[in-house]
């Protein structure tokens, strides 16, 4: 029975590391037999390997990069073995992220054109690129990245030999929390933190705070950060009016982590593999930087993420949702599929920032480490393994799975969703309605994104059908006044290509708008 399946391809790998390829496959080896000692039956499958995947009934991967490809390899894999932890071994010039278009997607807004993540290979559906397809998450999967570019496959080693030695601390080891703000979002990240840790009193702003950190305020396991992010950049950055001072460095992090830390960011770009050798100094990112310091998992966004100033949304949520889980003792795999399912069903109606962010978040670190060593929910009586068919708490994890499939597959099937394929037949009423939210905002040259809903659980003779329901979402995305005049006065090429900007998502019920959002580019 296998328990944990480790993916890569040993092609890209040797593209980029040589003969140094055999040393990180040793690594992959020893983490094979630390698992064996710790319960777990791991297995490696190079999805390159058409011997090994033709023994699954697979097709091997061609071409590395193709995510096509890649996808239906690793659907392959996992349907063939059905295990309860999927690991993708190496960066995104090794397992490329799926290409899921951006529903948001606004030349000179939102850039993105790609809400590229690794949320597919958590899915049962098959390749697509509508971010819609995958609202039903079933597999934990977490990747363990070595860094995009990489000649040198020291880094990948390090890592592999902290899921090697990784252990589960008690709760105590957890106390306290390092939570970092943009100060004009303190009253969202205040939220987020009671809803965590039940208080907020450990709250560090920036401005003021950071990022050259005390010893005593960043050497806690537990990271919560809600600053804003640039692409490619080792640097988060806070805001107070049109000032946005660096509020964490990685640069800064080297020796002040301690080992087991788990971190979630929602800032934008926090998770992004960027190649850190095209930058001049090749400093990484602060996601790559702190699994190099023995971080067990970062769980945070590939590009721009949302949420509200003063109240919890979007990025947020679905932040809150792994670190509860993480807290409450569930493996870094299971809390990611536990926070994406929390997520996406915690909405009557997923709108497109929804759909952006539950693409955009993903798990750096091997999903099988638990970080809190949790108490035994039941009791169980000394057997044979061998006359039941395995440990009991491995018969009790596949029955977790197996009730996470079910929900998986149950939110496929019913969560309403909206058509990541906009549409611009809206009526009078609802064109002057989000004008007059437009004028609210101040905001300048916004364009009107619409999209339709779908509810796949509902059907014409049913009650439902003739209640009130939401029947489409309408985005406005700018800058008004003061979002025009930070993004003008900023000197910094890094600060300039945070771009501040807000999202407003309307809904639309029978044909009317009932309510808005008010969204911010973190």
């Amino acid at each position: 029975m296998t328990d944990k399946v480790i993916v890569t391809n040993i092609s890209a790998l040797k593209t980029k590391y040589g003969e140094k390829t055999d040393d990180v496959l040793s690594a992959v080896e020893r983490l094979i037999s630390a698992d064996k000692l710790r319960g777990l039956d791991t297995v490696m499958i190079p999805l390159d390997d058409q011997d090994e995947m033709g023994k699954i009934g697979g097709i091997a991967v061609a071409n590395p990069i193709d995510p096509m490809e890649n996808k239906e390899a690793i659907d392959s894999v996992y349907n063939a073995l059905l295990p309860d932890y999927l690991v993708l071994l190496g960066s995104i010039d090794v397992i490329p992220h799926q290409d899921m278009a951006n529903p948001v997607f606004n030349s000179g807004e939102d850039d993105d054109v790609l809400a590229d993540g690794d949320l597919p290979y958590a899915c049962d559906s098959g390749y697509s690129q509508d971010a819609e397809d995958f609202i039903g998450p079933t597999r934990a999967v977490g990747r363990i990245p070595d860094l995009t570019g990489a000649t040198d496959p020291g880094y990948l080693i390090n890592l592999l030999e902290t899921a090697i030695t990784a252990t589960s601390r008690p709760l105590t080891d957890f106390a306290g929390y390092f939570g970092i703000s943009a100060a004009v979002w303190r009253g969202s990240t205040r939220l987020s933190l009671r809803n965590i840790f039940g208080t907020h009193t450990s709250l560090l702003l920036s401005p003021l705070d950071g990022p050259n950190w005390l010893s005593n305020q960043i050497n806690k396991r537990l990271h919560f950060i809600n600053c804003h992010g640039a692409p490619a950049t080792h640097q988060f950055f806070g805001q107070s009016g049109n000032s946005f001072p660096p509020s964490h460095d990685a640069s800064l992090l080297t020796s002040n982590i301690e080992e087991g830390t788990v971190v979630a960011a929602e800032c934008c770009f926090g998770a992004e593999l960027y190649d850190p050798f095209l930058l001049g100094g090749g400093q990484m990112g602060i996601c790559s930087t702190y699994l190099a310091e023995k971080a067990y998992g970062f769980f945070g966004s590939t590009t721009i993420a949302y949420g509200p100033a003063n109240t919890n949304g979007a990025a947020d949520l679905i932040c809150q949702y792994f670190l509860k889980s993480v807290l409450g003792g569930a493996s870094l795999g299971r809390a990611a599929l536990e926070a994406r399912q929390k997520f996406a069903s915690s909405s009557s109606q997923l709108d497109p920032v929804d759909l952006k962010t539950l693409a955009q978040f993903n798990l750096l670190g091997d999903p099988s480490i638990c970080p809190v060593a949790g108490a035994t929910p039941t009791k169980s009586i000394p057997v044979n393994s061998e006359e039941i068919g395995g440990e009991v708490h491995n018969i009790e994890r596949k029955e977790r799975r197996q009730q996470l499939r079910s929900k998986g597959r149950w939110l496929e099937q019913s969560q309403p969703v909206v058509s990541t394929k906009s549409y611009s037949e809206d009526s009078a009423e609802i064109t002057s309605t989000m004008q007059n939210i437009a004028d609210k905002f101040e905001l300048k040259g916004s364009k009107l994104l619409s999209f339709q809903i779908k509810n796949p659980a509902l059907s014409e003779d049913t009650l439902l059908s003739k209640s009130l329901k939401a029947t489409a979402f309408h985005v406005l995305q700018g800058r008004g006044p003061s979002e025009l005049e930070d993004f003008q006065d900023n000197g910094s090429s890094e600060q300039n290509s945070m771009n501040p900007m807000i999202c407003i998502v309307a809904k639309e019920v029978n044909g009317k708008i009932v309510s808005f959002r008010e969204l911010h580019k973190k």
